[in-house]
């Protein structure tokens, strides 16, 4: 029979476990998402290279031979291209003021991309926090698409994914760096922030929750409907 020392032993290997799951799945989205971003610069660096490329062909065949001098510039033009575009954002960050205008199915992923250009100025403890919110988010985006903008739930989370995450990382932003590590009423401005991000990342997690179960309730419903419909003509049907 398990002992008290056994059932211990067991939630904390289960909570290890948990915890590796967790920064896996943050890990290997954020190894995917440099990947990404990668293969974009490389994609843009590329076209642009080749575009130089064949403008100087033709203007040496079809006008005057480019000589040295335009072998130069084409030369010069390529590396100024590919420090350009190997610098240049691939995408421009969303606009936080405008959250609110974003379609609710559109709002999660548009949050993370703002999370994600403010996560470089965040201090190195929360980080993991900020990558663990934006998994929940890519996963919630889905499951309101079909929710309707004016339901209570949909305003719920348009407050704590458009407002209240976006409040917190800016109001932390705006205290000046030689104070965030300094106790205020028993708190650092770092720690006001990680408890934040934690009561925000587990409240994400119970929304995610509850409209899975809202989901999963309707399977069943629909289930049991079916096993009624169609078991019941077969049981009624002829001899």
């Amino acid at each position: 029979m398990p002992t008290d020392v056994d059932r211990q032993l067991a939630q904390a290997d289960a909570l290890l476990d948990r915890t590796r799951e967790r920064y896996a799945s943050v890990s290997k989205r954020s190894k995917q998402r440099r990947e990404a971003e990668v293969l974009r610069r490389v994609g843009r660096i590329a076209a642009a290279d080749g575009l130089i490329l064949v403008v100087a062909i033709v203007f040496g065949v079809a006008v005057a031979p480019l000589g040295m001098m335009g072998a130069l510039l084409v030369a010069a033009l390529l590396i100024a291209a590919t420090l350009f575009f190997a610098v240049l954002p691939v995408s421009a960050a969303p606009n936080v003021e405008k959250l609110a205008e974003v379609p609710l199915k559109a709002l999660p992923v548009t949050t993370e991309r703002w999370l994600e250009t403010q996560r470089p100025a965040l201090p190195s403890p929360v980080r993991g926090l900020v990558d663990s919110i934006g998994v929940k988010l890519e996963i919630l985006g889905p499951q309101l698409a079909l929710l309707d903008e004016k339901s209570p739930a949909a305003g719920e989370v348009r407050k704590l994914v458009g407002e209240q995450l976006p409040e917190l990382i800016k109001g932390y932003a705006r205290v000046p760096e030689p104070l965030r590590r300094v106790e205020r009423n028993g708190l650092t401005p770092d720690q006001q922030l990680a408890q934040g991000l934690q009561v925000i990342d587990d409240e994400i997690s119970e929304m995610s929750s509850q409209l899975a179960q809202g989901d999963l309730d309707l399977l069943a419903t629909r289930g049991r409907y079916l096993q009624i419909k169609y078991q019941g003509d077969e049981a009624s049907g002829p001899a």
